[in-house]
């Protein structure tokens, strides 16, 4: 976001854990020199587990441990990759990559994967489908399904406050506002949209380098009042970033939650998930490795074509069309199957 925030849910609280240190001179996970810990081999050792679990290779520690490990105990790994942004046909550099990754993946017993799109990557980088575990990506269903009935009442007088009509029905964006997302092709389907549905209202929450430029687009079509805390736009709403205890109230300030990224890298869209456990449909472009896993076409929402913002047009159309209620009903049936347990279940059985 460009700024620092402190997340306000204690992420570790509950977990016996210890952290390595970091003597990288450039600490992160941005690059593969980001995380270099000179003890990690010697604690791992000494703890003596009776399997790793690995998320990742693309850092120094983490491939090191890889290949000293590789023989001696049993490595599962975790990705999430695709192979969604990969180019179609033949080239020298695709084939030197997935040499390079058969080479990587012979160092793992297991792979841990959320999806059917990252299952698909697994193979293609030489692991036998017997090595592939479905292990679906999930939230804290919990935090978002507790006390529904008072958090619709709270978001439907949020609503309210926000000046958006209880007969509109709100599309909502909630993520980083860049690129990769696209929300650019939302806001231009909504706004193409609104020339003949006039009982529909936008809301994007976040914070990004996108963020001038989308609320620049929005003022051609009406004079922005801003407040404090929010700006609308005629039928246009933006919200700052929101943290973690307000999500479960941000995604109920919609009817259908839209996810349009364009990659490359949107491996998954936990969003999507979110959003589902709150109970909501969902619009998810193709680009998002969550999308064959977690939506079901018309029954808990719609898939359209990324970057294509008449299929956009199409699949907002027919949610207006749709029982939301209805979908948003299967959404939370479904996400159910994609939840903390399912990791339990796999790792202890």
């Amino acid at each position: 976001f460009g700024i620092e925030r402190k997340w306000d849910l204690n992420l570790i609280e509950g977990y016996d854990y210890e952290f390595m240190e970091n003597s990288s001179k450039e600490p992160g996970s941005h690059h593969y020199n980001g995380i270099i810990n000179p003890t990690l081999i010697q604690n791992i050792t000494a703890f003596n587990p009776d399997a790793i679990i690995i998320y990742g290779w693309k850092f120094h520690s983490h491939l090191k441990a890889l290949r000293h490990f590789q023989g001696k105990t049993t490595i599962y790994f975790r990705g999430d990759s695709t192979l969604l942004d990969e180019p179609k046909g033949f080239s020298l550099k695709k084939l030197i990559r997935f040499t390079f990754l058969k080479w990587v993946y012979r160092h793992v017993d297991f792979a841990l994967s959320p999806g059917t799109a990252s299952d698909a990557y697994f193979q293609m980088a030489g692991l036998k489908p017997d090595q592939i575990i479905g292990m679906t990506h999930a939230v804290d269903n919990q935090r978002f399904f507790d006390e529904h009935e008072k958090k619709e009442a709270e978001a439907k007088k949020w609503r309210n406050d926000l000046g958006i009509p209880e007969t509109h029905t709100v599309f909502l964006f909630g993520g980083k506002l860049e690129p990769k997302k696209n929300p650019q092709l939302l806001l231009n389907a909504f706004i193409e949209l609104s020339k003949t549905r006039k009982d529909i209202h936008l809301v994007i929450v976040g914070n990004g380098i996108l963020e001038e430029e989308l609320k620049k687009t929005s003022s051609t079509i009406s004079t922005p009042s801003t407040l404090s805390t929010l700006s609308t736009i005629s039928t246009i709403t933006f919200l700052p970033f929101q943290n973690q205890s307000t999500m479960p109230l941000v995604y109920r300030l919609g009817d259908v939650f839209v996810l349009p990224s364009k990659g490359p890298g949107e491996t998954w869209g936990l969003a999507v998930n979110e959003a589902m456990a709150c109970g909501k449909a969902v619009i998810v472009s193709d680009k998002c490795g969550s999308a064959k896993d977690l939506v079901e076409n018309g029954i808990n929402g719609y898939i359209f074509q990324s970057e294509n913002q008449h299929d956009l047009i199409s699949a907002m159309s027919l949610s207006l069309s749709a029982n939301l209620h209805k979908m948003g009903a299967a959404s939370r049936k479904k996400i159910d199957n994609f939840a903390y347990n399912s990791f339990e279940k796999i790792l202890t059985d």
